[in-house]
């Protein structure tokens, strides 16, 4: 039976976490982890008890709406469609994997009670973000962010922390403020701070939609780390704890992927839909999609550190996200409606595949670097026999970021291309963009490879040194993953019959 607060919990438990896992982590940062993974398996259930109201109900969304700020016609509204229900449920999966991943991964270290109530105050703004459909409160949780994540990336990073937690914070604050820009545009045109009814008041401003639109793009952007606005995910990624790599790579980037589909293109988007400056911001969209799918791939083909490969291999997979979000439907809503298309649906879809897979790659990398303090590949080898739960897991990983089936990223990355196809017959613009990102698949799987071959196949470097698999709590984490990897891969029906219930009015 559906609990009439569920979203609201969803907020108000990772909120009481905060104190709790810092008492609790004073006495046993173990304790701590596990609360922190209670809480996300909590909100997991929470979020799956809107699931039958948003198949079954007329308009296929879940609303909570609570009294708020007047004065601004603003109102505390928790909503979820098959869309950010979605997302929520894979990012509480990720927060109950690296809560669990960190019981051994950061045992020794210190202030792990500051740490774990860190990565509960976190999981607020991560799922705030996908969960609300107030600007005001959207815009509250997306810098919610950011303090957090600087704080774990530098308090318990690698070798320049700090250096790195403060690249991410300048670049994506200051994205952050063409967001802010956006959303007081918006108010100021339309004087409400929802964005549904946004969405139908600047059907008649369309000239100050473009500007709206442009403003949103460019803030997203460079939370979803495309080229040329990236330079802050190599080190960020590379200099987080793996823990906050799996995060970082699976759910921030993601988010700004999710925020220009539910913002720019769902609710600006229609105001300048079937004019010759939408089209061309789709095409637009599709050329930094294409430039990022490359870029990844190339550096990732070169570098030689183990975490800044699946660093790269997130900028290149963004441009396949972008590329699918230049696939949202161009004509004017018929009917008021634009009914999502198979490109949307592999987008999203990727967007979730990405997150697990590639959280699933970082936590395997972190594995290995702290069983062989190594991160250098051209170190390493042999490992599989030494480390074989962490060799399956990485491969297991690996090809599906490549792309191969029967993994999680083989079935979006398919329908994103069908979606293709489907609307070269319309534009054929997209014709040499579509060949450019199948021929970008072959590279994510040549660098997948020489991932896999370089650190578990072949001789091992230190034959003296002594390598001995995972503890426990690690595999587990490993383990969860996994099986959203194979899941999603072979029946993805469960989220794509959440996705199709969307249409974006």
């Amino acid at each position: 039976m559906m609990m009439a607060y569920s979203l609201l919990l969803v907020f108000l438990l990772p909120t009481l976490g905060v104190p709790l896992a810092y008492v609790a982590g004073r006495k046993s940062s173990k304790a701590a982890a596990i609360l922190v993974a209670l809480i996300a398996l909590a909100n997991i259930g929470l979020v799956l008890t809107t699931v039958p109201t948003i198949l079954n109900s007329a308009d296929h969304r879940y609303i909570e709406s609570y009294y708020w700020i007047p004065m601004l016609q603003s109102e505390f509204t928790l909503f979820v469609d098959g869309i950010s229900a979605s997302m929520a449920i894979i990012t509480s999966v990720l927060i109950l994997v690296a809560s669990l991943f960190s019981i051994n991964y950061m045992e020794g270290k210190k202030n792990l009670a500051v740490y774990y109530a860190l990565l509960s105050l976190l999981s607020i703004g991560l799922v705030g973000v996908f969960i609300t459909s107030n600007l005001l409160l959207f815009y509250f949780c997306w810098e919610l962010m950011l303090v957090p994540a600087y704080f774990i990336i530098g308090g318990w990073g690698y070798r320049e922390p700090y250096r790195a937690a403060f690249k991410f914070f300048v670049f994506t604050h200051a994205g952050a403020v063409f967001v802010l820009l956006g959303i007081g545009a918006i108010y100021m045109v339309t004087g409400v701070t929802d964005m549904f009814q946004a969405q139908a008041a600047l059907m008649g401003v369309p000239d100050i939609a473009r500007w709206i639109l442009l403003a949103f793009t460019a803030g997203f952007a460079v939370k979803m780390a495309v080229v040329p606005v990236h330079m802050w995910l190599p080190d960020a990624h590379s200099e987080a704890p793996s823990s906050m790599s799996a995060l970082l790579s699976g759910v921030i980037i993601s988010a700004g992927a999710y925020a220009i589909l539910r913002l720019s293109l769902a609710t600006v988007f229609p105001a300048v839909a079937g004019t010759t400056f939408g089209i061309d911001f789709l095409h637009g969209l599709t050329v930094f999609g294409v430039i990022s799918a490359f870029f990844g791939s190339f550096i990732a083909l070169v570098e030689t550190d183990i975490k800044r490969i699946i660093a790269y291999s997130s900028i290149a997979h963004m441009g396949y996200v972008m590329f699918g979000l230049s696939l949202f439907p161009s004509a004017s809503p018929i009917g008021g409606a634009v009914v999502i298309t198979a490109a949307i649906t592999g987008t999203i879809l990727h967007l979730i595949s990405h997150a697990v897979s590639k959280g699933l790659f970082f936590l395997s990398a972190g594995s290995v670097m702290h069983q062989t303090e190594e991160r250098d590949i051209r170190e390493m080898g042999g490992l599989a026999g030494k480390m074989s739960f962490t060799a399956v897991s990485s491969t297991i990983a690996a090809l599906s970021i490549a792309g191969a089936p029967p993994f999680a990223c083989f079935i979006s990355e398919f329908l994103i291309f069908v979606g293709a196809f489907e609307v070269i017959s319309v534009d054929g613009f997209y014709l040499l963009p579509t060949v450019f990102m199948l021929v970008a698949t072959v590279f994510s799987l040549a660098y997948s490879l020489r991932y896999i071959s370089r650190v578990f196949l072949g001789q091992a470097k230190n034959k003296e040194k002594k390598i001995v698999d995972v503890p426990n709590w690690m595999k587990l984490a490993m383990a969860i993953l996994v099986i959203f990897v194979i899941v999603l891969g072979i029946w993805p029906t469960f989220f794509v019959d959440l996705i199709n219930t969307v249409t974006f009015v």
